[in-house]
C-alpha cells in the first residue's frame, strides 16, 4: 500500500485536538453511510443478477454457464461505463492502495459505478479501495470548501480512517494502519495527537456501520481451548503457506498486469478478464466468486464438508481469481479476497491434519496471505485475530507473524508503479 499519503495533524494541545471531534465525527459518519449506500445497492443488484434474471431464464442459478456468461458480461459492461466516463473511473486500480491522495471529483460516478457492477456481478475484489478513494476525495473536496485553511493530509487521513473503521467495524484497524504509515515518517509530536482526529472518524464510522448493518468477522470457528508445543509448529508453517501462496499471487502480478494491457483498451481487456473470471468460477464453485466475506462464513459453518483437494482447489482459484481481477482492471480491493483464500488454505490444512485445530489453521493461513497481498503487518494480525474471537491465539499468531514475515519483507509488492514496475 502507498505511504506517500502518509497524514499528521501534527504537534497540538488539548484545544486544538477538541476542534478535530466535530469534522471528524461528521467525516466518519459520511464515509460510513457512503460505504452502506454502495453495499446496498450491489446488494439489490447481485439479488437481480444471480436470482430473479436466472430464475425467469430458466437457467440455474450458480451453474457454469450462468458464471460464465454473468462473469463476461459484467467485464464487457464496465469496460464500456470506464470507456465513456470522466476520467476513466480513476487510475489504474494496479498502481493504487488502500490510502492514496485525492483523486479529483469529476472520476467518482464513473467510480462508484463501475464499483457497483464488480461487487454484484461477483468479481473477486472487495469494495475497500474505490470506497476510501471516494471517501478521502468527497472529504478533501468539502474540506477546500468549506475549511479551506486546514491542511488536506488532514481530511485525508480522517475520511481513511472512517472508511476503515466503517469496513471492519472498529476504529481498531484504522488506527493500526495509520499507525504504521505515521510510522514511516519522521513528523513531530506525540502518535496519539496524530491519531486523535482519525481514532475519533474510525470510531463514528465503525458506530455508524455497527447500529445500521451489524457486520460482524467473526467466523465462528470452534473455540481454541490449550495450546500444545506443536501447535506452535502448526502455526509457523501454515502461516508461512499462506505467505507463499500470496506471494505466488504477487510475483505474477505485473506479468499478469502487462499481458492484459497490451490489449490497450478497456472493453476488451475487461471482457477478457471477466471470462476468464467466469471460467475460474466454473472450477472452483459459486463460493470463489464475488468479495468473499459471506462465502467465507460459509466454509467456516462446515469444515468438513469439503476435502483438503476440494479447500485448495477454492485456495488456489481465489488466489488466481484476485490476481486477474486486480491485474486486468477491475476496480476493488484485495483484503476480502484474501482473506477468503486464506480460511479455504487453513481448512486444507486442518482436513490433511485432524490434530491441527480449526481456530489456528484459520487464522494463521489467513495472516500469511494478508501479509504477502497487503504487506501491513497490525492489519494482518488483527483481521486474523477477530476470525476467532480468541485472545488465546495471539501469542501464537505473533510467533507465525515472524517467520511469514521474513518471506514477505524487502520483495515486490501486488501495487505497480505508473510504469508497471512492482512497488517495493
Amino acid at each position: 500500500m502507498a505511504t506517500d499519503s502518509a497524514v499528521s495533524v501534527g504537534p497540538a494541545p488539548a484545544r486544538r485536538l477538541l476542534t478535530l471531534i466535530v469534522p471528524a465525527l461528521a467525516v466518519g459518519v459520511a464515509s460510513a453511510l457512503v460505504l452502506l449506500g454502495i453495499s446496498l445497492l450491489a446488494e439489490q443488484l447481485q439479488d437481480v443478477l444471480w436470482q430473479t434474471l436466472p430464475d425467469a431464464l430458466s437457467v440455474g442459478r450458480y451453474s457454469s454457464l450462468w458464471m460464465i456468461v454473468m462473469l463476461t458480461a459484467t467485464g464487457l459492461a464496465i469496460g464500456l461505463v470506464i470507456q465513456v466516463v470522466p476520467g476513466r473511473a480513476g487510475p489504474d486500480p494496479a498502481t493504487m492502495g488502500l490510502v492514496d491522495p485525492p483523486l479529483p471529483p469529476g472520476v467518482l460516478p464513473g467510480l462508484l459505478v463501475v464499483t457497483v457492477l464488480a461487487l454484484a456481478g461477483g468479481v473477486s475484489l472487495g469494495p475497500e479501495n474505490p470506497i476510501t478513494a471516494a471517501n478521502i476525495a468527497l472529504a478533501c473536496w468539502a474540506g477546500r470548501r468549506f475549511a479551506p485553511d486546514t491542511p488536506a493530509a488532514l481530511w485525508l487521513a480522517l475520511a481513511a480512517a472512517g472508511t476503515i473503521g466503517a469496513l471492519f467495524g472498529t476504529p481498531v484497524a484504522a488506527a493500526l494502519i495509520l499507525s504504521e504509515t505515521f510510522a514511516s515518517r519522521a513528523e513531530p509530536g506525540a502518535l496519539w495527537d496524530r491519531l486523535f482526529g482519525p481514532l475519533a472518524a474510525g470510531a463514528a464510522g465503525a458506530l455508524t456501520m455497527t447500529l445500521l448493518a451489524h457486520p460482524s468477522f467473526n467466523l465462528s470457528l470452534p473455540d481454541y481451548t490449550h495450546t500444545h508445543w506443536a501447535d506452535l509448529l502448526f502455526a509457523i508453517v501454515i502461516a508461512s503457506a499462506g505467505a507463499v501462496l500470496g506471494m505466488a499471487a504477487v510475483y505474477a502480478f505485473p506479468y499478469v498486469h502487462r499481458a492484459f494491457r497490451a490489449v490497450r483498451h478497456p472493453v476488451p481487456t475487461l471482457t477478457l478478464g471477466g471470462l476468464l473470471l467466469g471460467l475460474l468460477g466454473a472450477l472452483g464453485g459459486h463460493l470463489t466468486l464475488f468479495k468473499g466475506l459471506d462465502e467465507v462464513k460459509v466454509l467456516a459453518a462446515d469444515p468438513g464438508g469439503w476435502s483438503a483437494g476440494e479447500f485448495a482447489v477454492m485456495a488456489v482459484v481465489k488466489t488466481v481469481a484476485l490476481l486477474i481481477a486486480a491485474a486486468c482492471g477491475f476496480r476493488g480491493g484485495r483484503i476480502f479476497p484474501a482473506v477468503f483464500s486464506g480460511v479455504a488454505l487453513g481448512l486444507c490444512a486442518h482436513a490433511l491434519v485432524d490434530g491441527v485445530p480449526v481456530a489456528l489453521a484459520v487464522t494463521c493461513a489467513v495472516l500469511g496471505v494478508l501479509l504477502a497481498v497487503t504487506r501491513q503487518g497490525w492489519l494482518s494480525l488483527f483481521a486474523a485475530a477477530v476470525l476467532a474471537s480468541d485472545s488465546t491465539l495471539l501469542p501464537l499468531l505473533c510467533v507465525a507473524s515472524l517467520p511469514a514475515w521474513l518471506l514477505v519483507t524487502g520483495r515486490p509488492q501486488m501495487q505497480l508503479h505508473r510504469d508497471g514496475t512492482p512497488l517495493r
